[in-house]
């Protein structure tokens, strides 16, 4: 007795024959012509397998054109349709999909009568073959960087000066079979990702450098102030977060489309330059923490630090190095640098709750802490919006998910999480150092422990290597309002064009870094109250009012909470700037 075939063999056949049976039309079979399918197939099949009979209206393959070459491809479905028969007679419970395939679901029936649909159809079975094999650790990294590729929804994929798309536009049988070209990322993707791992990219979106400045924001206005002021910051961000899903639930697009879609082109520009303006204050306010931590670690493990490594040189060693990074145009590269920084900051926050808590165990809060400053009050606002802006990812993590419709549930889970996580360290760290707690918070920390220095140096090169992908959707914003989409990949002047362009961005980011260095505090909560303020509180609830609300309540409350933005806005960064210039001139 033979044996039979090895199943992996055969689970590859009935693959191979199943997706050369959606490429051949249903209404012919491999019967002759002058033969009844039933009798065609029985010769064709073994005694013990069953026949396959044809439906009345279908008709012999040999009918076609170029019939006798069509035939062994009828003849390759009609065998697997017996496979499936008697694997069917063998169990009632076998899977199988309209095709009598259990892919159905993953990839959807082509079109026999489309060109080029058969090799459309083998790219997209590959791909989805690469991302089954991908290492989950690396996957996920480079998922989450790719968020930033289409940063507030917006088509803000690598440049084509690095990769060569794929538009949905170009008719696939016009390209050459042999040419390798990378997957775009401006084809758009049906959302895979499960809650867990949605769950854990929103813990990621938010928690970032923003909360290294918390424990200043504390001492500014006051334990239980900030701590009011933090919880009613979460609440009040996680209404406009709603606001603004229920307006892409009903126009769709990313954030500057349903702008677009709302209330014209108009809008659409001034979000993208909201986002703009914040990205690039968030890269200045990097760079700051990064050049005062440095300079901080410098002076704790050496005698003297030289005059050329003071903060504004350190700011400009940051620059020398964030020019060459800031010319790759495929920000998945970025992956592996993203996922050390990542373990830096865990490594930094895990160090910090643990000290704190050992200090307060032992000696109890400081006796400089205060309830209430009403000197500073205000930074304390701006600073709290600056940490709660993770709006730019909201859109594309919520595309991402497999299940969009669980993303509120998620969301607002993950805010109360990190308003939990925030509101503790801020606290914590305020009521270990009190009246002596500085801007950058691990700069308190005993500065001859060597270990205090190693958290200091990590947590600095975290926030480097970070600063990149805070600069990329900026980039990407404004290289398309410059450059259009003119490719930079066969013409060498335009590519320079848009390298010279990335220098000067991040020479000037440099420039308002060396402005704003030891007045850290004071700059994040300008960036908070001039930049973030619009994108979390003003623009979401103006698109509510006009594109979804239809109740005069709800276009009551969207009103509200548009006053409310623009009083804190106009407030908050007036007072700020006279904060700063009163401690300038003092």
């Amino acid at each position: 007795m033979a044996e039979d075939p090895d199943p992996a063999a055969r689970e590859q056949e009935r693959r191979e024959a199943e997706i050369v049976s959606r490429h051949l039309h249903p209404q012919f079979t491999a019967a002759f012509e002058d033969q009844d399918q039933a009798a065609a197939d029985a010769e064709e099949a073994d005694n013990n397998v069953p026949a396959v009979v044809a439906d009345p209206g279908q008709q012999s393959s040999l009918k076609l054109q170029g019939g006798d070459i069509h035939r062994d491809l009828y003849r390759i479905e009609a065998r697997s349709k017996r496979a499936r028969l008697e694997q069917r007679a063998k169990s009632f419970s076998y899977p199988v999909g309209q095709n009598g395939s259990d892919d159905d679901e993953e990839i959807p029936n082509p079109n026999p009568n489309e060109p080029g649909s058969f090799r459309r159809e083998f790219i997209e079975r590959r791909r989805l073959r690469s991302d089954d094999v991908a290492s989950p650790v690396t996957r996920s990294f480079v998922d989450f960087l790719e968020l930033y590729g289409s940063f507030a929804g917006e088509d803000l994929a690598e440049s084509d000066d690095e990769t060569t798309t794929e538009a949905t536009d170009e008719e696939p049988e016009r390209r050459p079979l042999l040419h390798h070209r990378r997957r775009s990322s401006r084809v758009p993707r049906e959302g895979d990702a499960s809650n867990l791992k949605s769950f854990f990219t929103l813990l990621k979106a938010f928690i970032g450098t923003g909360i290294m400045f918390l424990p200043k924001a504390f001492r500014n206005g006051g334990i239980l102030f900030s701590s009011i002021t933090l919880v009613t910051v979460s609440a009040v961000t996680a209404i406009c977060f709603h606001l603004l899903l229920q307006c892409r639930r009903h126009h769709g697009g990313g954030y500057g489309e349903i702008g677009e879609r709302i209330s014209g082109p108009r809008l659409r520009s001034l979000i993208l330059g909201s986002i703009t303006i914040s990205q690039l204050g968030f890269v200045c306010a990097g760079i700051i923490f990064t050049a005062e931590n440095l300079h901080s670690f410098l002076k704790a493990v050496t005698t003297s630090v030289p005059n050329y490594l003071s903060i504004n040189g350190l700011i400009i060693l940051q620059l020398i190095i964030l020019i060459p990074l800031a010319f790759i145009r495929n920000i998945s590269k970025l992956g592996p640098a993203a996922l050390l920084a990542d373990v830096f900051i865990l490594l930094g926050l895990t160090y910090i709750y643990y000290y704190d808590i050992s200090s307060i165990a032992q000696n109890g809060l400081e006796p400089t802490v205060e309830l209430f400053n009403p000197k500073g009050f205000t930074l304390t606002i701006g600073s709290s919006i600056f940490t709660f802006e993770g709006i730019g990812l909201i859109l594309p993590i919520q595309s991402s998910m497999k299940r969009p419709q669980h993303f509120d549930h998620l969301l607002y889970v993950v805010m109360a999480i990190i308003t939990v996580i925030f509101t503790a360290v801020g606290a914590l760290s305020y009521g270990t150092f009190g009246s002596k707690t500085k801007t950058e918070i691990i700069t308190n920390f005993p500065q001859t422990d060597k270990f205090v220095n190693a958290v200091q140096f990590l947590y600095s090169l975290a926030i480097l290597v970070g600063t990149p992908v805070q600069l990329f959707p900026a980039l990407r914003i404004m290289e398309g309002k410059l450059f259009g989409h003119r490719s930079g990949k066969r013409d060498p002047l335009t590519k320079w064009k848009k390298n010279l362009f990335r220098i000067c961005l991040v020479v000037f980011c440099g420039f308002i870094a060396a402005v704003g260095a030891g007045d850290l505090d004071k700059f994040v909560s300008l960036i908070g109250s001039f930049a973030c303020v619009p994108l979390v509180y003003i623009y979401p609830a103006y698109l509510h009012c006009k594109g979804v609300a239809r109740s005069p309540w709800v276009k009551g409350g969207d009103i509200l909470m548009m006053t409310l933005g623009v009083v804190c806005m106009i407030y908050t960064t007036i007072v700020t700037v006279s904060v700063w210039v009163e401690s300038k001139s003092t």
